[in-house]
């Protein structure tokens, strides 16, 4: 079950994909923390926001 809105998402992708190009740019392994926002974008799911309950879609 999705619970990332749309805005949500572009927003997750477009973070996830600065932080990669960070830590490429700087040749550091933090920047392999932007994978986390980046899947969490691109499924449109969020494990933190289904443990809190919390859904930025659109309700059904």
């Amino acid at each position: 079950m999705k619970n990332i809105g749309s805005i949500d998402k572009v927003i997750r992708i477009i973070a996830g994909l600065a932080i990669l190009g960070a830590g490429y740019y700087f040749k550091n392994w933090w920047g392999a923390i932007g994978v986390v926002p980046l899947l969490t974008g691109l499924l449109g799911w969020c494990p933190a926001y289904s443990i809190f309950g919390i859904n930025t879609g659109a309700r059904s």
